[in-house]
């Protein structure tokens, strides 16, 4: 396997663990909290944080030539999300997930767009 498949494996990797650690995050944590967890714009950046992550394993999964752009938004998104869970407190297994991810799809579309 070459680095560049490896990298994006592990770039796949952190997007689903990423996407499955918002979702639950969402649904068992932030709901149950309520409160500044259930504000609109937490809310919104971890469901935007879920779709992007969704959008960026889909087109490194399909090699589209066009992955790095995703990766280089679900970064983007990524870091919105963890600033604002780390702002609203008590979500620090999500604020880890999103700032791995976001390193990670960082790394891949500079590799990419650099290539």
């Amino acid at each position: 396997m070459s680095t560049a498949t490896a990298n994006r494996q592990d770039c796949i990797k952190n997007c689903q663990q990423c996407q499955t650690m918002c979702a639950d995050q969402l649904t068992s944590h932030c709901l149950v909290e309520g409160g500044e967890h259930l504000q609109q714009e937490h809310v919104q950046l971890m469901l935007d944080c879920i779709a992007a992550c969704k959008a960026c394993i889909d087109f490194m999964s399909r090699n589209s030539e066009y992955h790095a752009f995703y990766c280089n938004a679900c970064a983007e998104v990524c870091k919105a999300c963890a600033d604002n869970c780390e702002k609203v407190g008590d979500m620090d297994s999500c604020v880890a997930c999103c700032r791995k991810c976001e390193q990670s799809c960082s790394a891949m579309a500079a590799a990419s767009l650099n290539a």
